[in-house]
């Protein structure tokens, strides 16, 4: 067993979303290591709550999940040709927290959507919105699964060869990457 952690987070709060789908495959085919899923499920940012109450421990508690995982995977749904409010969120309230736990973090982007781009827009407006935290934002491959309703089999996997190479190889440098981290 590997002794690296990797993070996955989703762009939706849906139980069954393809999203989630991604990431957990995404998590196999990492490879061995402690996975933690993160929690979105957040209070809307708010300057008079962070003011008032200070920054809320969910919050907190996913900053410190970030600081601590050697390596993050986003995987992030496509809304009206964006991010999800819900990842936008996150990544507004991460970033009031004291330190700044992206920074150097090795990440990978993908989407999937029901859209026949996959979510090429969310990943294009994720990556602006991740840039100035500096995180080591793995360009490609772009893993982004289109008409995602029909892209999992029974078991939720992936069951498209092509997109399924493209997210091996991107969990394979997101792996080299994290491990060189370690080193």
């Amino acid at each position: 067993m590997s002794d690296l952690t990797l993070l996955t987070i989703s762009g939706s709060l849906r139980r069954a979303a393809t999203n989630r789908k991604l990431a957990a495959e995404a998590a196999r085919r990492f490879g061995p290591a402690e996975v933690q899923v993160a929690d979105l499920d957040l209070p809307l940012y708010d300057g008079d709550l962070e003011e008032g109450q200070g920054i809320p421990a969910k919050v907190q508690a996913l900053a410190d999940a970030i600081a601590a995982a050697d390596a993050v995977v986003i995987s992030t749904p496509e809304y009206n040709k964006g991010i999800s409010g819900v990842l936008k969120n996150a990544l507004d309230w991460v970033s009031r927290t004291e330190g700044n736990p992206w920074r150097d973090k090795p990440v990978a982007l993908m989407s999937s959507a029901a859209g026949r781009a996959g979510g090429e827009r969310s990943q294009n407006m994720a990556r602006l919105c991740l840039n100035p935290f500096r995180p080591r934002l793995l360009p490609g491959p772009e893993v982004m699964i289109g008409s995602t309703s029909k892209a999992w089999n029974a078991e939720d996997r992936l069951a498209d060869e092509r997109a399924g190479k493209l997210l091996d190889e991107l969990m394979g440098d997101l792996r080299a990457l994290a491990e060189a981290g370690r080193g």
